[in-house]
Protein backbone atom coordinates (compact mmCIF):
# COMPACT_ATOMS: atom_id res chain seq x y z
CA UNK A 1 0.00 0.00 0.00
CA UNK A 2 1.57 2.99 -0.94
CA UNK A 3 0.74 7.14 0.78
CA UNK A 4 0.44 9.90 -0.82
CA UNK A 5 2.44 12.90 -0.11
CA UNK A 6 0.47 15.90 1.04
CA UNK A 7 0.36 17.71 -1.70
CA UNK A 8 -0.74 14.50 -4.45
CA UNK A 9 -3.66 14.10 -1.73
CA UNK A 10 -4.92 17.45 -2.04
CA UNK A 11 -3.86 17.69 -5.87
CA UNK A 12 -2.20 20.94 -5.32
CA UNK A 13 1.74 21.83 -4.93
CA UNK A 14 3.47 24.61 -2.54
CA UNK A 15 4.76 27.45 -4.62
CA UNK A 16 8.40 29.18 -3.91
CA UNK A 17 8.37 31.99 -2.19
CA UNK A 18 8.35 35.02 -4.10
CA UNK A 19 11.26 37.16 -4.44
CA UNK A 20 10.37 39.98 -7.18
CA UNK A 21 8.80 42.21 -4.15
CA UNK A 22 9.80 46.10 -5.21
CA UNK A 23 13.19 47.13 -2.48
CA UNK A 24 11.98 49.93 -0.61
CA UNK A 25 13.85 53.39 -1.45
CA UNK A 26 14.36 55.97 1.19
CA UNK A 27 12.71 59.37 0.97
CA UNK A 28 15.56 62.15 -0.48
CA UNK A 29 13.50 65.50 -0.22
CA UNK A 30 14.22 67.92 -2.95
CA UNK A 31 16.19 71.41 -2.65
CA UNK A 32 13.17 73.14 -3.00
CA UNK A 33 11.24 70.74 -0.47
CA UNK A 34 13.65 71.94 2.00
CA UNK A 35 13.44 75.37 1.20
CA UNK A 36 9.54 75.68 1.21
CA UNK A 37 9.98 74.77 5.02
CA UNK A 38 12.81 76.52 5.98
CA UNK A 39 12.32 80.58 6.85
CA UNK A 40 13.13 82.76 3.79
CA UNK A 41 14.55 85.30 5.42
CA UNK A 42 18.55 86.03 6.90
CA UNK A 43 20.08 84.36 9.59
CA UNK A 44 19.42 86.49 12.96
CA UNK A 45 22.62 87.69 13.68
CA UNK A 46 24.80 86.40 17.09
CA UNK A 47 23.44 88.72 20.14
CA UNK A 48 26.47 91.08 21.35
CA UNK A 49 27.18 90.40 24.85
CA UNK A 50 25.61 92.86 26.31
CA UNK A 51 22.65 91.72 25.07
CA UNK A 52 22.52 88.48 26.22
CA UNK A 53 23.65 89.59 29.42
CA UNK A 54 20.90 91.85 29.92
CA UNK A 55 18.85 89.32 29.32
CA UNK A 56 19.89 86.51 31.78
CA UNK A 57 19.41 89.66 33.77
CA UNK A 58 15.77 90.08 33.13
CA UNK A 59 14.98 85.87 33.49
CA UNK A 60 16.60 86.55 37.21
CA UNK A 61 14.06 89.68 37.54
CA UNK A 62 11.38 87.19 36.03
CA UNK A 63 12.13 84.62 38.65
CA UNK A 64 11.91 87.04 41.72
CA UNK A 65 8.51 88.29 39.68
CA UNK A 66 7.17 84.47 40.17
CA UNK A 67 8.60 84.02 43.14
CA UNK A 68 8.69 87.12 45.59
CA UNK A 69 9.05 84.95 48.64
CA UNK A 70 12.92 86.01 47.53
CA UNK A 71 12.81 89.81 48.69
CA UNK A 72 12.02 88.47 51.88
CA UNK A 73 15.59 88.47 52.90
CA UNK A 74 16.08 92.65 51.21
CA UNK A 75 13.14 93.53 52.82
CA UNK A 76 11.93 91.89 56.28
CA UNK A 77 15.70 90.94 57.28
CA UNK A 78 17.34 94.78 57.29
CA UNK A 79 14.11 95.86 58.99
CA UNK A 80 14.70 93.57 61.78
CA UNK A 81 18.67 94.02 62.28
CA UNK A 82 18.25 97.73 62.18
CA UNK A 83 15.69 98.26 64.97
CA UNK A 84 16.80 95.01 66.78
CA UNK A 85 20.84 96.91 67.07
CA UNK A 86 19.09 100.78 67.31
CA UNK A 87 17.18 99.41 70.38
CA UNK A 88 19.34 97.15 71.78
CA UNK A 89 22.42 98.68 71.87
CA UNK A 90 21.86 102.40 70.94
CA UNK A 91 21.41 103.48 74.89
CA UNK A 92 24.49 101.09 75.81
CA UNK A 93 26.68 102.49 73.10
CA UNK A 94 26.32 106.14 72.47
CA UNK A 95 24.00 107.52 75.28
CA UNK A 96 20.92 107.49 72.89
CA UNK A 97 19.03 105.68 70.04
CA UNK A 98 19.25 108.68 67.56
CA UNK A 99 22.82 109.25 67.89
CA UNK A 100 23.80 105.86 67.67
CA UNK A 101 21.72 105.51 64.15
CA UNK A 102 24.01 107.89 62.88
CA UNK A 103 26.77 106.07 63.22
CA UNK A 104 24.97 102.41 62.75
CA UNK A 105 22.44 102.95 59.64
CA UNK A 106 25.43 102.97 57.31
CA UNK A 107 27.04 99.99 58.68
CA UNK A 108 23.66 98.19 58.80
CA UNK A 109 22.85 98.75 55.35
CA UNK A 110 26.37 97.05 54.41
CA UNK A 111 26.12 94.09 56.31
CA UNK A 112 22.77 93.32 55.11
CA UNK A 113 23.18 93.88 51.53
CA UNK A 114 26.62 92.07 51.57
CA UNK A 115 24.93 89.20 53.46
CA UNK A 116 22.50 88.93 50.61
CA UNK A 117 25.63 88.34 48.48
CA UNK A 118 25.55 84.19 49.01
CA UNK A 119 21.97 84.03 47.05
CA UNK A 120 23.45 84.26 43.98
CA UNK A 121 26.10 81.31 44.49
CA UNK A 122 22.63 79.35 45.69
CA UNK A 123 20.99 80.10 42.37
CA UNK A 124 23.88 79.01 40.09
CA UNK A 125 24.26 75.64 42.44
CA UNK A 126 20.44 75.02 42.17
CA UNK A 127 20.16 75.92 38.07
CA UNK A 128 23.48 73.39 37.59
CA UNK A 129 21.11 70.92 39.52
CA UNK A 130 18.31 71.50 37.24
CA UNK A 131 20.20 70.66 33.77
CA UNK A 132 19.41 74.56 32.68
CA UNK A 133 23.28 75.35 32.53
CA UNK A 134 23.70 72.27 29.83
CA UNK A 135 21.14 74.40 27.68
CA UNK A 136 22.68 77.54 28.01
CA UNK A 137 26.06 75.91 27.01
CA UNK A 138 24.42 74.71 23.87
CA UNK A 139 23.27 78.45 23.03
CA UNK A 140 25.32 80.39 20.20
CA UNK A 141 26.27 83.21 22.77
CA UNK A 142 28.73 85.01 24.93
CA UNK A 143 30.22 82.38 27.36
CA UNK A 144 29.85 84.31 30.17
CA UNK A 145 26.36 85.87 29.63
CA UNK A 146 24.68 83.68 31.96
CA UNK A 147 27.23 84.54 35.51
CA UNK A 148 26.80 88.24 34.21
CA UNK A 149 23.40 87.99 33.94
CA UNK A 150 22.58 86.46 37.81
CA UNK A 151 24.93 89.30 38.68
CA UNK A 152 22.94 92.50 37.25
CA UNK A 153 19.49 90.66 38.47
CA UNK A 154 21.19 90.47 42.51
CA UNK A 155 21.68 94.17 41.77
CA UNK A 156 18.35 95.07 42.10
CA UNK A 157 18.21 93.23 45.18
CA UNK A 158 20.74 95.36 46.35
CA UNK A 159 19.61 98.30 45.97
CA UNK A 160 15.99 97.48 47.02
CA UNK A 161 17.54 96.68 50.52
CA UNK A 162 19.23 99.29 50.71
CA UNK A 163 16.57 101.34 49.96
CA UNK A 164 14.81 99.74 52.72
CA UNK A 165 17.14 100.61 55.22
CA UNK A 166 17.29 104.13 54.33
CA UNK A 167 13.91 104.57 54.37
CA UNK A 168 13.30 102.50 58.04
CA UNK A 169 16.61 104.84 58.85
CA UNK A 170 14.90 108.23 58.01
CA UNK A 171 11.88 107.59 60.02
CA UNK A 172 13.73 106.71 63.20
CA UNK A 173 16.03 109.96 63.58
CA UNK A 174 19.02 109.46 61.01
CA UNK A 175 20.01 112.84 59.23
CA UNK A 176 22.94 112.11 56.92
CA UNK A 177 25.18 115.59 56.67
CA UNK A 178 26.06 114.48 53.07
CA UNK A 179 22.62 114.72 51.64
CA UNK A 180 20.98 113.59 48.57
CA UNK A 181 24.31 113.08 46.68
CA UNK A 182 26.50 111.46 49.17
CA UNK A 183 23.29 109.26 50.26
CA UNK A 184 23.10 107.97 46.62
CA UNK A 185 26.67 107.90 46.16
CA UNK A 186 27.45 105.74 48.84
CA UNK A 187 24.46 103.15 48.11
CA UNK A 188 25.86 102.69 44.29
CA UNK A 189 29.45 102.34 45.92
CA UNK A 190 27.76 99.73 47.99
CA UNK A 191 25.68 98.17 45.18
CA UNK A 192 28.87 98.05 42.94
CA UNK A 193 31.21 95.80 45.41
CA UNK A 194 28.28 93.49 45.79
CA UNK A 195 28.50 93.07 42.55
CA UNK A 196 32.17 92.17 42.43
CA UNK A 197 32.17 90.33 45.79
CA UNK A 198 29.29 88.28 44.02
CA UNK A 199 31.52 86.70 41.56
CA UNK A 200 32.87 84.67 45.03
CA UNK A 201 29.71 82.89 45.70
CA UNK A 202 29.27 82.45 41.90
CA UNK A 203 32.60 79.87 42.06
CA UNK A 204 31.48 78.33 45.00
CA UNK A 205 28.13 78.08 43.35
CA UNK A 206 30.02 75.73 40.37
CA UNK A 207 32.26 74.01 42.93
CA UNK A 208 30.09 72.64 45.52
CA UNK A 209 27.42 69.96 44.98
CA UNK A 210 24.49 71.54 46.95
CA UNK A 211 23.12 74.84 47.66
CA UNK A 212 22.98 74.28 51.59
CA UNK A 213 26.80 73.35 51.03
CA UNK A 214 27.51 77.01 49.48
CA UNK A 215 24.99 78.82 52.16
CA UNK A 216 27.02 76.85 54.81
CA UNK A 217 30.68 77.98 53.42
CA UNK A 218 29.22 81.63 52.76
CA UNK A 219 27.92 81.46 56.23
CA UNK A 220 31.66 80.74 57.36
CA UNK A 221 32.94 83.69 55.59
CA UNK A 222 30.31 86.47 55.88
CA UNK A 223 29.83 86.74 59.57
CA UNK A 224 33.69 87.31 60.48
CA UNK A 225 34.03 89.88 57.78
CA UNK A 226 30.53 91.73 58.86
CA UNK A 227 30.74 91.01 62.41
CA UNK A 228 34.68 91.59 63.08
CA UNK A 229 34.67 94.83 61.96
CA UNK A 230 33.40 98.61 62.04
CA UNK A 231 29.88 97.88 61.32
CA UNK A 232 28.63 98.03 65.58
CA UNK A 233 31.28 99.90 67.60
CA UNK A 234 34.09 101.82 66.60
CA UNK A 235 37.24 99.37 66.25
CA UNK A 236 39.23 101.48 69.21
CA UNK A 237 37.55 99.86 71.46
CA UNK A 238 38.76 96.51 70.51
CA UNK A 239 42.05 94.15 71.46
CA UNK A 240 45.15 94.96 69.31
CA UNK A 241 45.13 91.84 67.61
CA UNK A 242 41.87 92.15 66.61
CA UNK A 243 42.04 95.92 65.30
CA UNK A 244 44.32 93.99 63.15
CA UNK A 245 42.16 91.76 61.10
CA UNK A 246 39.74 94.80 60.93
CA UNK A 247 41.91 97.40 59.26
CA UNK A 248 42.39 94.52 56.44
CA UNK A 249 38.65 93.53 56.24
CA UNK A 250 37.15 94.50 53.28
CA UNK A 251 34.11 95.31 54.96
CA UNK A 252 35.19 97.33 56.96
CA UNK A 253 36.79 99.72 54.47
CA UNK A 254 34.10 99.50 52.87
CA UNK A 255 31.66 100.63 55.51
CA UNK A 256 34.41 103.47 56.52
CA UNK A 257 33.79 104.82 53.00
CA UNK A 258 30.08 104.48 52.33
CA UNK A 259 29.79 106.13 56.72
CA UNK A 260 32.19 108.88 54.64
CA UNK A 261 30.06 109.64 51.99
CA UNK A 262 26.86 109.79 53.92
CA UNK A 263 28.53 111.77 56.42
CA UNK A 264 29.97 114.41 54.02
CA UNK A 265 33.41 113.98 54.57
CA UNK A 266 34.72 112.24 51.40
CA UNK A 267 37.69 109.84 53.07
CA UNK A 268 39.69 109.19 49.08
CA UNK A 269 41.98 106.44 50.99
CA UNK A 270 38.81 104.33 51.72
CA UNK A 271 37.50 104.99 48.08
CA UNK A 272 40.43 103.87 46.36
CA UNK A 273 41.07 100.89 48.51
CA UNK A 274 37.44 99.71 47.92
CA UNK A 275 37.45 100.07 43.98
CA UNK A 276 40.90 98.00 44.47
CA UNK A 277 39.68 95.50 46.39
CA UNK A 278 36.46 95.02 43.88
CA UNK A 279 38.81 95.13 40.68
CA UNK A 280 41.02 92.50 42.48
CA UNK A 281 37.45 90.15 43.45
CA UNK A 282 36.27 90.97 39.72
CA UNK A 283 39.56 89.83 37.84
CA UNK A 284 40.37 86.71 40.42
CA UNK A 285 36.86 85.13 40.93
CA UNK A 286 35.60 85.81 37.70
CA UNK A 287 38.92 84.09 35.62
CA UNK A 288 37.84 81.11 38.46
CA UNK A 289 34.15 81.17 38.02
CA UNK A 290 34.69 81.09 34.16
CA UNK A 291 37.10 78.14 33.95
CA UNK A 292 35.14 76.17 36.10
CA UNK A 293 32.13 77.36 33.99
CA UNK A 294 33.25 75.77 31.31
CA UNK A 295 34.84 72.64 32.67
CA UNK A 296 31.50 71.71 34.23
Amino acid sequence: MSTASPGQATGTSESPARTDQPAVRDYVPSAETIAAVLSPGARPARPSALSASVTFGWRAMLKIKHVPEQLFDVTAFPIMMTLMFTYLFGGALAGSTREYLQFLLPGIMVMSVVMTTMYTGVTVNNDIEKGVFDRFRSLPMWRPAPMVGYLLGDMFRYTMGATVILVLGLVLGFRPEGGVGGVLAGMALLVAFSFAFSWVWTMFGLMLRSEKSVMGTSMLVLFPLTFLSNILVDPETMPGWLQVFVDVNPVAHLVAAVRGLMAGEVDTGELVWVTASGGVLIVVFGTLTMRLYNRK
